[in-house]
């Protein structure tokens, strides 16, 4: 397993980290603790309907920036120049689709292979590439999930429902409030003839982060 992200020798996508926020060894940040005492009282005094605000978040977290990222993956997998242009230089070939932003500004792809699974994480808080994969899910911000994908990152893949070989190497990229990482996962077989709508319809935001895999064609109802 390689951590990249807190070891700057001998590798060119290592980048220490620079954050500044305050965790006191708590999964929550002073932020969040401020954000959600402010949705408490909010709701308490009926100026926000907790179901609205919820799935305002869902549409957010699961569908409008992860679709983002689908798209990204999906032209990659159909578009070997574009593919080649997203590893040499994520951010801008990212840009040319219309996804930019703040947490989006300095981007790294990882590809995944047969022989090398990566997978990503922000050890010392949630940095996150938003433009392309929505909000951060709950589990991301997490401090086992932050701690445990570094030293046991077969086990977590494990809780998230899957297994690799033995003899596949694991990645664990660490973000930072400068650099972000998406994962572009292999594409799934039998799948050479779709279009990149259909090939979008497969990729899972799990995959891009590195813990899930895409779906297969027997699993979604998206056509060639």
């Amino acid at each position: 397993m390689a951590m990249n992200g807190n070891d700057s020798d001998g590798d060119p996508h290592a980048h220490p980290h620079t954050h500044t926020h305050d965790h006191h060894g708590s999964a929550l940040s002073e932020m969040d603790l401020r954000v959600r005492a402010l949705e408490s009282l909010l709701v308490e005094k009926g100026y926000v309907d907790p179901q609205a605000l919820d799935a305002l978040v869902e549409t957010y977290e699961h569908k409008v920036g992860p679709r983002n990222g689908a798209r990204v993956i999906a032209k990659a997998w159909r578009d070997p120049e574009y593919k080649q242009w997203l590893l040499d230089d994520a951010t801008a070939a990212i840009a040319s689709l219309g996804y930019t932003g703040r947490q989006g500004e300095h981007m790294i792809v990882l590809e995944n292979t047969p022989a090398t699974h990566n997978m990503v994480v922000c050890t010392l808080c949630s940095c996150y590439p938003w433009p392309v994969l929505g909000l951060p899910p709950v589990w991301y911000k997490s401090a086992p999930y932050r701690s445990r994908a570094v030293i046991d990152p077969r086990g977590v893949l494990k809780e998230f429902g899957f297994e690799l070989p033995v003899d596949v190497e694991f990645r664990v990229w660490d973000s930072t409030a400068e650099v972000r990482y998406l994962v572009l996962p292999m594409q799934p077989p039998g799948t050479d003839g779709f279009s990149e709508e259909a090939l979008a319809e497969l990729v899972t935001r799990d995959s891009m982060i590195g813990t899930g895999l895409p779906k297969t064609p027997d699993s979604t109802r998206g056509t060639p």
